[in-house]
């Protein structure tokens, strides 16, 4: 099978599968320097051959999880279930300016349109998304709860009650599950934590807390595609389900590999706000998949601004799930000092401007805390979860201020934070592991 890969509209390249275990992408002749596919792959007259079934650039947008069961049921009778084949499908609607379709197909097809403004006021069951996601599912966006992109083109008046459907190319719409209740919300509370301290996507929350609308930001104004975007899986030559398999060392070595000198301190002094506020919100989900560069060109590359942090220990599930990625050889939500001279030593912060994010997480926390607080009185299935969440954010912030590692001494958490009872306590599962069938049960 071979796919034409475009940038921005232009076809500029033809992606091949060699075999079950090989790809190999060409670009054509007199394509621009500056209409690269991938920071690691540059214009060049040599084919770009990849050991796996596709380049990391084209892994990076396959579905997973949910999505990708969704997608092999549909698909698999009819093209078949590989890598390449699910790219033939879901290649016109990836994140960044790329896009992978059959050749000669038309990138500007519509998909069917999602209701966004029904979305936010209505019924967001678990029932409700999994219908949504069997029609809408049409791209690989990282994460535990089922996403899909709303990828139609224009405004439209639909059914009998003319309900405007808003179609902007400029939305991921996410919902929550039985396993991550409420996690939509979890995650719009934690955005504007996050918001308050650094560059980061914007979010609205439905009425029923259980769907998320994020404002894109690899389109312009318009909607239309601007930036390239790769995860940093894609950057360290990483398959998606090794998310979890890199270091901060790395992710800061491939920074200096890709992002220019002149960006290249605001793009760490942003790794380091992201990595305190991961400790911060406790958030055991920052992996390199929920880490990218924006760019245009290569002498034009950014962070892209913060996504995906929600509070994990909220959940039982997740409560003592370590951090995603390492440094200095260690996952730990306990680094002492350590946390401090390693984004000295890493991203060139000294420990002063450090301990200035700490404070400014801290005035966001507060600040947002009577929001967590409003959001437990309107929705009483999320009263334990919202507990947990502010529980876990002092624990977070007040190990950051801890004489060990910043010490800046005890904070001031304000009403928000006090007067409801304690939430409850969490219960191991017994996990009962090499038992065999064959034995008498007691």
């Amino acid at each position: 099978m071979s796919l034409a890969v475009h940038v921005l509209g232009r076809e500029v390249a033809t992606l091949e599968a060699v075999g079950d275990f090989k790809s190999t992408m060409t670009y054509h002749d007199d394509v621009a320097t500056d209409d690269f596919v991938s920071l690691t792959m540059r214009v060049r007259r040599d084919a770009w051959v990849w050991d796996d079934v596709l380049h990391p650039i084209f892994q990076m947008n396959l579905p997973e999880g949910y999505l990708l069961q969704v997608l092999q049921e549909q698909f698999g009778p009819h093209i078949g279930a590989s890598p390449m084949a699910l790219l033939s499908v879901i290649g016109r609607n990836m994140i960044g300016r790329v896009q992978v379709a059959p050749a000669g197909a038309r990138l500007d097809e519509p998909a069917t349109p999602v209701d966004v403004a029904a979305l936010l006021q209505g019924d967001n069951s678990e029932e409700a998304f999994a219908e949504l996601v069997r029609r809408h599912a049409t791209s690989g966006v990282s994460g535990v709860v089922p996403k899909f992109l709303d990828d139609a083109a224009e405004h439209v008046q639909l059914g009998p009650h003319k309900k405007v459907t808003l179609l902007t190319h400029r939305h991921i719409i996410k919902g929550s599950s039985q396993r991550l209740p409420f996690v939509a919300l979890n995650e719009h509370l934690c955005m504007q934590v996050v918001r308050q301290v650094m560059p980061a996507a914007v979010t609205e929350v439905s009425l029923d807390g259980q769907a998320l609308v994020v404002t894109r930001f690899d389109v312009d104004e318009h909607g239309a595609r601007h930036w390239g975007m790769e995860d940093f899986c894609a950057l360290l030559g990483l398959r998606p389900a090794a998310k979890y398999e890199t270091t901060w060392e790395r992710i800061a070595k491939a920074v200096r590999d890709h992002v220019p000198a002149a960006n290249r301190t605001d793009v760490f002094r942003q790794m380091a706000s992201l990595l305190l506020l991961s400790y911060a919100v406790r958030n055991a989900d920052c992996h390199a998949k929920n880490l990218a560069l924006l760019y245009t060109r290569h002498d034009d590359v950014h962070l892209a601004p913060a996504y995906d942090m929600i509070t994990t220990a909220a959940y039982p599930d997740y409560v003592k799930n370590p951090p995603g990625i390492s440094f200095m050889g260690k996952k730990t939500w306990s680094p002492g000092k350590s946390l401090q001279t390693f984004i000295a030593a890493t991203f060139g912060l000294p420990p002063r401007e450090q301990a200035g994010i700490v404070e400014r997480i801290g005035d966001a926390m507060a600040d947002v805390g009577s929001q967590v607080r409003a959001a437990m009185a309107e929705h009483p299935e999320f009263t334990e979860i919202g507990k947990r969440m502010l529980r876990a954010w002092q624990e977070g912030l007040e190990g950051l201020r801890d004489k060990r590692v910043y010490a800046l001494g005890s904070m001031a958490w304000g009403e928000a934070y006090s007067g409801f009872s304690e939430p409850e306590p969490v219960k191991t599962k017994r996990q009962v592991i090499g038992r065999s069938d064959l034995l008498a049960k007691h």
